[in-house]
């Protein structure tokens, strides 16, 4: 029988478990049923009076078991690292997934190495092959190719990209265990002092919004994404932007989306002057609806968007924004 599946549910800013806990829940369900239905267990640092607001997430997300780790208010990479390493080397997990967020980014790398064994990161796709080892996808060699990658020795490690997974749409209820844990591990070798979020992060909340407008190197320059955010503002929306625009320098790579960016899922997607290769759409499949724009009729975005406009970004988009101002 399998020794079973760790999940890592971070606990945000704001107090809420990230998202990419039940979007890692819902696969790991899965992967449990090619496991002989391995256990799936999760860890959690929170104080105890707020483990009651997520019970009901565990619970209707196929979790067995959840190790709550009480006072831990903060963030720490040693601390978190150190617990966590001595919680797999009491429970002995086959697989440990991680959200690749940034604190996931921070901490599975050390746990990784605590535990001498490998991680691949960044991933996109995960299943368990024939021989009952876990498959981590992941783009590699700047997007072009996507690799498959094992691990020869447990637990095999991967995080995995927000938005990449869908939460289950229906409840995985199970008669979840809830085991409260107490640790002197404070290995605070490093304070933080405050955190500070950048213009671009607070203009650009790209996991979470419901309307984005991106844009290709067809953009030209500074100018034309401006022209973008006046589109994106009066839609709700934010900017996003291809690897092209950002290789040219015309974008910051915090909105880059597609393969070696962010994947989104929004409600709405405007493709503005992308041509529409393998690499940027990867990342926009999970949206709902996708109008693409670009003079070249041929382009491939056109095969995967909903509604098509062959024309000139320059022309078509500041006629929207006009049409949107008189409504």
């Amino acid at each position: 029988m399998s020794r079973g599946i760790l999940l890592y549910a971070e606990v945000t800013r704001q107090g809420f478990i990230h998202t990419v806990f039940f979007e890692l829940a819902n696969k790991a369900v899965e992967l449990s049923k090619k496991l002989d239905n391995a256990p799936i267990t999760a860890v959690i640092f929170a104080q105890k009076d707020m483990i009651a607001d997520y019970k009901d997430g565990f619970v209707k997300s196929g979790i067995d078991k959840v190790f709550v780790y009480d006072g831990f208010e903060k963030y720490s990479t040693e601390t978190y690292t150190n617990i966590i390493v001595d919680l797999v080397r009491e429970i002995d997990p086959e697989i440990i997934l991680i959200g690749a967020t940034n604190q996931g980014r921070d901490l599975a790398p050390r746990v990784s190495s605590a535990l001498h064994t490998g991680l691949t990161a960044d991933c996109i796709g995960l299943d368990i092959n024939d021989k009952g080892r876990l498959a981590a996808t992941r783009p590699t060699f700047g997007g072009q190719l996507m690799a498959t990658i094992l691990c020869n020795r447990d637990p095999q490690m991967a995080t995995v990209r927000p938005k990449v997974f869908k939460p289950a749409s229906v409840d995985n209820v199970r008669d979840t265990e809830f085991i409260y844990k107490t640790s002197d591990e404070n290995a605070d070798n490093v304070e933080l002092v405050d955190f500070i979020k950048g213009l671009e992060d607070l203009k650009n909340e790209l996991d979470s919004a419901q309307v984005i407008v991106a844009g290709g190197k067809g953009m030209k320059g500074e100018d034309g994404f401006k022209m973008l955010q006046t589109l994106a503002d009066k839609l709700g929306g934010v900017v996003g932007a291809s690897r092209g625009a950002v290789d040219l320098g015309i974008a910051p790579h915090t909105i880059q989306i597609g393969q070696t960016g962010k994947t989104v899922t929004p409600k709405l997607y405007i493709a503005c002057a992308i041509s529409g290769a393998i690499q940027h759409t990867v990342g926009i499949t999970g949206s709902d609806y996708i109008i693409g724009i670009n003079k070249d009729p041929n382009a491939p975005i056109f095969d995967v968007c909903d509604l098509g406009i062959v024309g000139d970004v320059f022309d078509v988009v500041p006629k929207l924004i006009d049409m949107l101002e008189t409504i």
